[in-house]
């Protein structure tokens, strides 16, 4: 691990390749995360059969899939501000860290949003209302399978904190930042919900303290801060607020007018459950019947949808979505990092702009 500007081979003379690398050590992360979930499931299995069930589940929805796109930032930082691959267990760490708390939230989402669908799977509560419903248990299915889901969640909480504790201390400020920020994000986009009023100020400052620096800003830092590079973060802060921002809403825009299919969760659940999106946010301010659109019972999502494109602003949103891109990749133009971490940082700021999924 590096001490200040020192560099290493992977700075200086990145072989065989950036992209190499970096999914090398997000193999290293794929192990810690496994690891931890294994040796738990072992411990808790000698207690009582049923002290598993949220190690299963959470342990299911790691393995599920995703695109691991907080590790992949937190390491990339980790690369880009020099440090050494060769020893890259502190940034692992962090790097799993960041991956088991993004299930916390995602399962927590699932809640809130009474999704029944993620990954292409049956979420969580979901399955376990379900079980409920099947094994006749007493109690109501649906408060049983949402406790079960919560719980699970938490369970993830503890182990992120679990994994982070493997990281330099020099990441603990970012880490309780992005947390706490994470957490009051999702209450601020609840409330947003219910009171669904058009405010696209609210909605981007949402957006952004919910998803964009805790999917690209603060992953960043933190894998700049386990290399000790804390010069790196006015840069990075400026090029994750950005990129977290594109990312986000391509995430709108998936759901507004997105395939299920490829997104693996159901199509239009932003407006069935009055998120109050900056995309929607916009489409209201330019036609206010939009409004009764999603208040009013008796108006199906393909008719939302269709009224959406029809404002233009789903075009508006891919402009700002390139002028965002573009800011990104002019803040870390005069960076002092490697010019192969410089044009790693500008494919991953496509990649997650302009992905489909």
């Amino acid at each position: 691990m590096t001490t200040g500007a020192t560099t290493h081979h992977t700075s200086d003379n990145p072989t065989p390749s950036a992209h190499h690398t970096s999914q090398t050590l997000l193999q290293h992360v794929e192990l810690r995360l496994r690891t931890l979930l294994t040796t738990e499931r072992e411990r808790w299995t000698q207690v009582n059969p049923r002290a598993v069930v949220t190690i299963d589940a959470l342990a299911h929805m790691i393995n599920s899939g995703g695109k691991r796109i907080r590790p992949t930032y937190c390491l990339t930082g980790y690369l880009a501000a020099g440090g050494d691959p060769d020893n890259p267990a502190g940034a692992t760490a962090a790097a799993a860290a960041l991956e088991m708390l993004h299930a916390s939230a995602l399962i927590h989402d699932d809640v809130l949003d009474n999704s029944h669908q993620r990954r292409g799977q049956p979420t969580i509560h979901t399955q376990h209302t379900a079980l409920h419903e099947q094994q006749a248990w007493q109690g109501e299915p649906r408060r049983f399978g949402e406790g079960v889901a919560l719980l699970t969640g938490n369970l993830a909480l503890v182990y992120s904190e679990q994994l982070m504790a493997d990281a330099p201390t020099t990441v603990t400020p970012e880490w309780n930042t992005l947390r706490s920020e994470l957490m009051i994000g999702q209450y601020m986009d609840v409330a947003a919900a219910a009171e669904f009023s058009a405010d696209p100020q609210l909605s981007r400052w949402i957006a952004l303290i919910k998803s964009g620096r805790y999917t690209i800003h603060r992953p960043l830092v933190i894998g700049a801060s386990a290399a000790n590079r804390a010069d790196l973060a006015p840069a990075f802060e400026e090029y994750g607020e950005a990129i977290g921002e594109a990312f986000q809403l391509r995430d709108d825009l998936l759901d507004a007018v997105g395939d299920t299919a490829d997104t693996g969760k159901p199509a239009g659940l932003d407006l069935s459950q009055h998120k109050m999106t900056l995309l929607l946010g916009w489409a209201m301010q330019r036609d206010e019947h939009i409004h009764t659109l999603i208040t009013q019972p008796g108006h199906t999502t393909e008719e939302i949808r269709d009224r959406l494109v029809e404002t233009g602003v789903p075009k508006d949103i891919e402009k700002h979505i390139a002028n965002l891109v573009e800011r990104g990749c002019k803040a870390i133009t005069d960076a002092p990092i490697h010019p192969v971490w410089r044009s790693q940082l500008k494919s991953l700021a496509h990649q997650v702009a302009y992905r489909n999924t």
